[in-house]
Protein backbone atom coordinates (compact mmCIF):
# COMPACT_ATOMS: atom_id res chain seq x y z
CA UNK A 1 0.00 0.00 0.00
CA UNK A 2 1.37 3.40 -0.99
CA UNK A 3 2.21 5.82 1.79
CA UNK A 4 0.18 8.98 2.19
CA UNK A 5 1.88 12.24 1.15
CA UNK A 6 1.88 13.35 4.81
CA UNK A 7 3.65 10.18 5.96
CA UNK A 8 6.16 10.44 3.13
CA UNK A 9 6.95 13.99 4.27
CA UNK A 10 7.39 12.81 7.86
CA UNK A 11 9.74 10.01 6.81
CA UNK A 12 11.86 12.52 4.91
CA UNK A 13 12.07 14.79 7.98
CA UNK A 14 13.17 11.90 10.21
CA UNK A 15 15.71 10.34 7.86
CA UNK A 16 17.24 13.32 6.11
CA UNK A 17 16.48 16.94 5.36
CA UNK A 18 14.75 17.07 2.02
CA UNK A 19 16.56 18.80 -0.84
CA UNK A 20 13.35 19.65 -2.63
CA UNK A 21 12.58 23.37 -2.97
CA UNK A 22 10.19 24.80 -0.40
CA UNK A 23 8.74 28.19 0.48
CA UNK A 24 11.13 30.49 2.29
CA UNK A 25 8.76 31.11 5.19
CA UNK A 26 8.23 27.36 5.63
CA UNK A 27 11.99 26.78 5.74
CA UNK A 28 12.44 29.47 8.43
CA UNK A 29 9.61 28.03 10.51
CA UNK A 30 11.02 24.51 10.15
CA UNK A 31 14.28 25.78 11.66
CA UNK A 32 12.35 26.53 14.84
CA UNK A 33 12.78 30.31 14.91
CA UNK A 34 9.11 31.26 14.68
CA UNK A 35 5.77 30.40 13.12
CA UNK A 36 5.27 30.51 9.34
CA UNK A 37 3.12 33.64 9.71
CA UNK A 38 5.86 35.41 11.67
CA UNK A 39 8.42 34.29 9.10
CA UNK A 40 6.39 35.93 6.33
CA UNK A 41 6.39 39.19 8.31
CA UNK A 42 10.15 38.95 8.85
CA UNK A 43 10.65 38.53 5.10
CA UNK A 44 8.45 41.48 4.11
CA UNK A 45 10.18 43.68 6.71
CA UNK A 46 13.57 43.01 5.09
CA UNK A 47 15.13 40.87 7.82
CA UNK A 48 15.82 37.85 5.59
CA UNK A 49 18.53 37.36 2.95
CA UNK A 50 19.03 34.50 0.50
CA UNK A 51 22.57 34.09 -0.86
CA UNK A 52 23.33 37.60 0.37
CA UNK A 53 20.34 39.21 -1.35
CA UNK A 54 17.59 40.77 0.78
CA UNK A 55 14.14 39.31 0.17
CA UNK A 56 10.96 41.37 0.42
CA UNK A 57 8.43 38.73 -0.65
CA UNK A 58 7.68 35.30 0.90
CA UNK A 59 6.67 34.01 -2.54
CA UNK A 60 10.04 32.41 -3.22
CA UNK A 61 11.25 28.81 -3.11
CA UNK A 62 14.62 27.89 -1.62
CA UNK A 63 16.73 24.76 -1.19
CA UNK A 64 19.06 23.70 1.60
CA UNK A 65 22.06 24.44 -0.62
CA UNK A 66 21.28 28.16 -0.45
CA UNK A 67 22.59 30.40 2.33
CA UNK A 68 19.71 31.92 4.29
CA UNK A 69 20.22 34.50 7.03
CA UNK A 70 17.86 36.25 9.42
CA UNK A 71 19.18 39.53 10.81
CA UNK A 72 22.52 38.51 9.23
CA UNK A 73 22.61 35.30 11.31
CA UNK A 74 22.74 31.96 9.44
CA UNK A 75 19.57 29.90 9.61
CA UNK A 76 19.93 26.88 11.93
CA UNK A 77 19.81 23.40 10.47
CA UNK A 78 16.45 21.66 10.63
CA UNK A 79 16.28 19.19 13.52
CA UNK A 80 14.49 15.84 13.17
CA UNK A 81 10.97 15.87 14.61
CA UNK A 82 10.79 15.46 18.38
CA UNK A 83 7.77 14.91 20.62
CA UNK A 84 7.15 15.57 24.31
CA UNK A 85 4.40 14.67 26.77
CA UNK A 86 3.40 17.63 28.93
CA UNK A 87 0.99 17.76 31.88
CA UNK A 88 -0.89 21.01 31.33
CA UNK A 89 -2.18 22.54 34.58
CA UNK A 90 -5.53 24.32 34.78
CA UNK A 91 -5.47 28.08 34.28
CA UNK A 92 -2.97 28.15 31.39
CA UNK A 93 -3.68 28.97 27.75
CA UNK A 94 -2.40 26.62 25.02
CA UNK A 95 -1.09 29.26 22.62
CA UNK A 96 2.03 31.27 21.86
CA UNK A 97 -0.05 34.44 21.96
CA UNK A 98 -3.13 35.32 23.96
CA UNK A 99 -5.30 38.33 23.13
CA UNK A 100 -6.10 38.77 26.83
CA UNK A 101 -2.43 38.58 27.83
CA UNK A 102 -3.06 35.54 30.02
CA UNK A 103 -0.37 33.07 31.06
CA UNK A 104 0.40 30.38 28.44
CA UNK A 105 2.01 26.97 28.75
CA UNK A 106 4.94 28.27 26.70
CA UNK A 107 5.50 31.18 29.12
CA UNK A 108 5.76 28.64 31.94
CA UNK A 109 8.01 26.25 29.99
CA UNK A 110 10.41 29.06 29.06
CA UNK A 111 10.48 30.29 32.66
CA UNK A 112 11.22 26.81 33.99
CA UNK A 113 13.56 25.43 31.31
CA UNK A 114 14.99 28.41 29.45
CA UNK A 115 17.20 27.35 26.53
CA UNK A 116 17.18 23.66 27.50
CA UNK A 117 14.23 23.05 25.19
CA UNK A 118 13.68 24.24 21.60
CA UNK A 119 10.73 26.27 20.38
CA UNK A 120 7.70 23.98 20.46
CA UNK A 121 4.13 23.96 19.23
CA UNK A 122 1.19 22.01 20.58
CA UNK A 123 -0.65 19.15 18.92
CA UNK A 124 -4.20 20.40 19.32
CA UNK A 125 -5.45 22.36 22.32
CA UNK A 126 -6.95 22.09 25.78
CA UNK A 127 -9.13 24.92 27.03
CA UNK A 128 -8.19 27.18 29.94
CA UNK A 129 -10.03 25.16 32.60
CA UNK A 130 -8.96 21.72 31.35
CA UNK A 131 -5.81 19.87 32.34
CA UNK A 132 -3.83 16.80 31.44
CA UNK A 133 -1.85 15.49 28.49
CA UNK A 134 -0.71 17.82 25.74
CA UNK A 135 1.72 16.64 23.06
CA UNK A 136 4.37 19.20 22.11
CA UNK A 137 6.67 19.05 19.10
CA UNK A 138 9.34 21.07 17.33
CA UNK A 139 7.87 20.11 13.94
CA UNK A 140 4.88 21.77 12.32
CA UNK A 141 4.58 18.88 9.85
CA UNK A 142 4.38 16.35 12.68
CA UNK A 143 1.81 18.45 14.58
CA UNK A 144 -0.42 18.74 11.50
CA UNK A 145 -0.19 15.00 10.85
CA UNK A 146 -1.11 14.01 14.41
CA UNK A 147 -4.10 16.37 14.40
CA UNK A 148 -5.63 14.75 11.30
CA UNK A 149 -8.70 12.58 12.02
CA UNK A 150 -7.33 10.12 9.44
CA UNK A 151 -4.38 9.43 11.76
CA UNK A 152 -6.93 7.60 13.90
CA UNK A 153 -5.46 8.41 17.30
CA UNK A 154 -8.03 8.30 20.10
CA UNK A 155 -8.08 11.04 22.77
CA UNK A 156 -9.27 9.86 26.19
CA UNK A 157 -10.58 12.03 29.03
CA UNK A 158 -11.95 11.79 32.56
CA UNK A 159 -14.70 14.24 33.39
CA UNK A 160 -16.13 14.99 36.81
CA UNK A 161 -19.71 16.18 36.46
CA UNK A 162 -22.48 17.26 38.81
CA UNK A 163 -25.62 15.17 38.94
CA UNK A 164 -26.85 11.59 38.72
CA UNK A 165 -25.75 10.31 35.31
CA UNK A 166 -28.30 8.28 33.34
CA UNK A 167 -27.24 5.37 31.13
CA UNK A 168 -29.63 6.51 28.40
CA UNK A 169 -27.73 9.79 28.06
CA UNK A 170 -24.44 7.95 27.66
CA UNK A 171 -26.03 5.74 25.02
CA UNK A 172 -27.17 8.83 23.11
CA UNK A 173 -23.59 10.10 23.09
CA UNK A 174 -22.55 6.82 21.48
CA UNK A 175 -25.00 7.40 18.62
CA UNK A 176 -24.03 11.03 18.05
CA UNK A 177 -26.34 14.01 18.47
CA UNK A 178 -26.95 17.62 17.53
CA UNK A 179 -26.64 20.40 20.11
CA UNK A 180 -27.51 24.03 19.27
CA UNK A 181 -27.35 23.25 15.56
CA UNK A 182 -23.92 21.59 15.76
CA UNK A 183 -23.67 17.90 14.85
CA UNK A 184 -21.32 15.89 17.08
CA UNK A 185 -19.97 12.51 16.05
CA UNK A 186 -20.46 9.44 18.26
CA UNK A 187 -18.49 9.55 21.52
CA UNK A 188 -17.65 6.53 23.66
CA UNK A 189 -18.68 7.41 27.23
CA UNK A 190 -18.95 5.19 30.30
CA UNK A 191 -19.76 5.82 33.94
CA UNK A 192 -16.74 5.18 36.13
CA UNK A 193 -17.98 6.25 39.57
CA UNK A 194 -21.24 7.74 40.85
CA UNK A 195 -21.42 9.60 44.17
CA UNK A 196 -24.37 11.41 45.73
CA UNK A 197 -23.96 14.70 43.89
CA UNK A 198 -21.29 14.07 41.24
CA UNK A 199 -19.83 11.40 39.02
CA UNK A 200 -16.68 10.53 37.05
CA UNK A 201 -17.16 9.66 33.37
CA UNK A 202 -14.61 8.15 30.98
CA UNK A 203 -14.82 9.62 27.47
CA UNK A 204 -13.02 8.70 24.24
CA UNK A 205 -13.20 10.49 20.89
CA UNK A 206 -11.21 10.80 17.67
CA UNK A 207 -11.94 14.37 16.66
CA UNK A 208 -12.98 16.95 19.22
CA UNK A 209 -14.68 20.24 18.46
CA UNK A 210 -14.13 23.32 20.61
CA UNK A 211 -15.25 22.55 24.22
CA UNK A 212 -17.13 19.53 22.87
CA UNK A 213 -17.19 17.46 26.06
CA UNK A 214 -18.37 20.37 28.20
CA UNK A 215 -21.15 21.23 25.75
CA UNK A 216 -22.32 17.62 25.46
CA UNK A 217 -22.41 17.14 29.22
CA UNK A 218 -24.22 20.45 29.80
CA UNK A 219 -26.78 19.43 27.15
CA UNK A 220 -27.88 16.64 29.52
CA UNK A 221 -27.67 18.85 32.61
CA UNK A 222 -24.28 17.62 33.86
CA UNK A 223 -21.98 20.66 34.34
CA UNK A 224 -18.31 19.67 34.16
CA UNK A 225 -16.28 20.64 37.23
CA UNK A 226 -13.05 18.99 36.15
CA UNK A 227 -11.78 17.69 32.80
CA UNK A 228 -8.54 15.75 32.39
CA UNK A 229 -7.08 14.38 29.17
CA UNK A 230 -5.46 11.08 30.11
CA UNK A 231 -4.10 9.94 26.75
CA UNK A 232 -3.55 10.99 23.15
CA UNK A 233 -3.19 7.98 20.87
CA UNK A 234 -0.59 5.59 22.33
CA UNK A 235 0.85 8.20 24.70
CA UNK A 236 -0.52 8.37 28.24
CA UNK A 237 -0.51 10.86 31.08
CA UNK A 238 0.34 8.00 33.42
CA UNK A 239 1.70 9.22 36.78
CA UNK A 240 3.03 12.57 35.59
CA UNK A 241 2.62 15.57 37.88
CA UNK A 242 1.39 19.01 36.79
CA UNK A 243 4.07 20.79 34.78
CA UNK A 244 6.14 17.66 34.01
CA UNK A 245 7.52 17.42 30.49
CA UNK A 246 9.02 14.17 29.15
CA UNK A 247 10.47 13.58 25.70
CA UNK A 248 9.38 10.47 23.81
CA UNK A 249 12.19 8.34 22.42
CA UNK A 250 12.71 8.90 18.71
CA UNK A 251 12.60 5.16 17.99
CA UNK A 252 9.29 4.84 19.87
CA UNK A 253 7.86 7.80 17.98
CA UNK A 254 8.86 6.36 14.60
CA UNK A 255 7.35 3.02 15.54
CA UNK A 256 4.02 4.61 16.57
CA UNK A 257 3.95 6.55 13.31
CA UNK A 258 4.47 3.36 11.31
CA UNK A 259 7.81 4.49 9.89
CA UNK A 260 10.75 2.20 9.21
CA UNK A 261 13.34 1.89 11.93
CA UNK A 262 16.54 3.84 11.49
CA UNK A 263 19.77 4.45 13.32
CA UNK A 264 18.66 7.27 15.63
CA UNK A 265 20.99 8.72 18.23
CA UNK A 266 18.70 11.24 19.96
CA UNK A 267 17.87 10.33 23.57
CA UNK A 268 14.74 11.13 25.59
CA UNK A 269 14.81 14.00 28.03
CA UNK A 270 12.69 13.75 31.17
CA UNK A 271 12.35 17.15 32.78
CA UNK A 272 10.75 18.14 36.04
CA UNK A 273 9.74 21.79 36.41
CA UNK A 274 12.03 23.84 38.63
CA UNK A 275 8.91 25.05 40.42
CA UNK A 276 5.28 24.06 40.12
CA UNK A 277 2.96 26.46 38.27
CA UNK A 278 0.81 28.43 40.67
CA UNK A 279 -2.82 27.55 41.19
CA UNK A 280 -5.28 29.07 38.77
CA UNK A 281 -6.59 31.65 41.22
CA UNK A 282 -3.09 33.02 41.82
CA UNK A 283 -1.73 32.96 38.28
CA UNK A 284 -0.37 36.35 37.19
CA UNK A 285 -1.82 37.95 34.09
CA UNK A 286 1.30 37.26 32.04
CA UNK A 287 4.69 36.75 33.70
CA UNK A 288 5.38 34.46 36.68
CA UNK A 289 6.29 36.11 39.96
CA UNK A 290 10.00 36.42 40.70
CA UNK A 291 11.57 34.03 43.19
CA UNK A 292 12.27 36.92 45.54
CA UNK A 293 8.56 37.67 45.84
CA UNK A 294 7.42 34.06 46.04
CA UNK A 295 5.18 33.05 48.93
CA UNK A 296 6.15 30.37 51.44
CA UNK A 297 4.94 26.90 50.43
CA UNK A 298 1.54 25.88 51.71
CA UNK A 299 2.03 22.26 52.71
CA UNK A 300 -1.67 21.77 53.44
CA UNK A 301 -2.57 22.98 49.93
CA UNK A 302 0.11 20.69 48.45
CA UNK A 303 -1.41 17.75 50.31
CA UNK A 304 -4.88 18.60 48.99
CA UNK A 305 -3.61 18.86 45.41
CA UNK A 306 -1.90 15.47 45.68
CA UNK A 307 -5.07 13.95 47.11
CA UNK A 308 -7.14 15.44 44.27
CA UNK A 309 -4.67 14.13 41.70
CA UNK A 310 -4.93 10.62 43.14
CA UNK A 311 -8.70 10.89 43.11
CA UNK A 312 -8.62 11.85 39.43
CA UNK A 313 -7.03 8.52 38.61
CA UNK A 314 -9.15 6.46 41.02
CA UNK A 315 -12.20 8.01 42.70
Amino acid sequence: MAKSPQKTELAALFDAVTKAPQRLAKRIAAAGLCSRRDAEQWITSGRVKVDGKKQDSPAINVTNEQVITVDNNPLPMIEPPRLWRYYKPRGLVVSHRDEKDRMTIFDVIREQHGEDLPRMISVGRLDLDSEGLILLTNSGALARYLELPSTGWIRKYRARVHGQVKKDHLDQLGRGLTVDGVRYRPVVASLDHQANSNAWINIALKEGKNREIRKLMEHFGYPVSRLIRTSFGPFMLSRMDEGDIIEIKAAVLRDQLGLKKADITSEPVATKPRSKPQAKSSLPSKKPASKAGAKKPNHHADHQRKKTRRDAHRP
